[in-house]
């Protein structure tokens, strides 16, 4: 079986020519010649021609030893070019981003942020994929995904882009017909509406308060896997909602809805950037990060950060 050169023998064998002869190439390496003769043999040994003509004052090159020496020069060059370039990538943001998040975020929110991105750097190439499944990052072949809600398990490696509360809202219309809850236990009373997001149990809302988590069992009259849908339902005065607060802020601004129970905490849905790994993590990976943040975390979760062209919706995952 043919055993193939090693990056160490190219390099010995091109110094070694360079050098002109063992003993030097030896001082340069810190073997002795011995040594550095039984390294050159095991060379010619291995690849079955002799490469260098040797004499006790100078070597020369046969011609195996001359294509030998060319052929090592060039890939010696290559790899060197290979990690500068592997080097540059970390440095400046250049190559394939490919970048999952969810479908009706990154529709509205995160696509035009893509397209600024592009503007400012043309050398990185982004691949967007919408989807509001729960995904394997390595195995998919993301560089990184966005995702609503708190981390799944402290050891994935994430940033924060946002903070982003959620709350319990009704339209006027609907409490003024079916009256406001002063209580959890009187959400169990009232028309909900549900918003099925992945495995979560199904018509539970979750509260926090004085450091204890209450569970409720609501009732719900509609119930929808997207939250666009499950908003407007309330907007129409259907029912009672949980959404975001980067959803629901210019309605409650406006008086469409109304929060509801802020004496209690509900889990919070911050925006984070999950991505494989923290080592040699490459330029154009963290600077799209860096990116959504200063866009998005420095105004928070306001909808004044989105332009007036994108405000229809905001995902499916709040």
């Amino acid at each position: 079986m043919l055993k193939t050169a090693k990056f160490g023998e190219l390099e010995f064998f091109v110094l070694l020519n360079r050098l002109g002869s063992l003993s030097a190439a030896a001082r340069a390496l810190g073997i002795t010649p011995p040594a550095a003769t039984m390294r050159l043999a095991g060379m010619e040994k291995r690849i079955g021609a002799r490469l260098l003509n040797r004499s006790t004052r100078k070597i020369s090159l046969t011609a195996e030893g001359e294509l030998y020496l060319q052929h090592a020069s060039r890939l010696l060059e290559e790899l060197k070019e290979l990690d500068d370039v592997v080097a540059e990538s970390r440095r400046d943001p250049r190559g394939l981003l490919r970048v999952n998040v969810p479908l009706g975020f990154g529709r509205t929110v995160i696509a035009p942020l893509v397209s600024k991105f592009a503007a400012q750097y043309p050398d990185v190439e982004v691949q967007l994929e919408v989807t509001d499944r729960p995904i394997d990052l390595i195995e998919m072949g993301f560089d990184l995904a966005v995702r609503f809600g708190e981390l799944p398990d402290n050891r994935i490696n994430a940033r924060r882009i946002m903070s982003n509360r959620r709350f319990v809202c009704a339209s006027p219309a609907y409490l003024e017909k079916f009256g406001t809850p002063k209580s959890l236990d009187e959400l169990t009373k009232h028309r909900c509406i549900i918003h099925r997001q992945n495995d979560d149990a199904y018509g539970v809302w979750r509260f926090l308060n004085d450091g204890r988590t209450e569970v409720v069992k609501i009732r719900g009259v509609l119930s929808s896997n997207d939250g666009d849908i499950v908003q407007g339902w309330a907007l129409d005065g259907r029912g009672i909602v949980i959404r975001s607060e980067w959803d629901v802020t210019q309605y409650l601004d406006n008086g469409r809805l109304k929060r509801l129970l802020p004496d209690f905490t509900l889990p919070s849905a911050d925006l984070y950037a999950y991505y494989p790994s923290k080592q040699n993590q490459p330029a154009r990976v963290r600077f799209f990060i860096n990116f959504l943040i200063e866009n998005l975390g420095a105004t928070s979760w306001h909808r004044a950060a989105i332009t007036p062209a994108n405000q229809k919706g905001s995902g499916r995952s709040r």
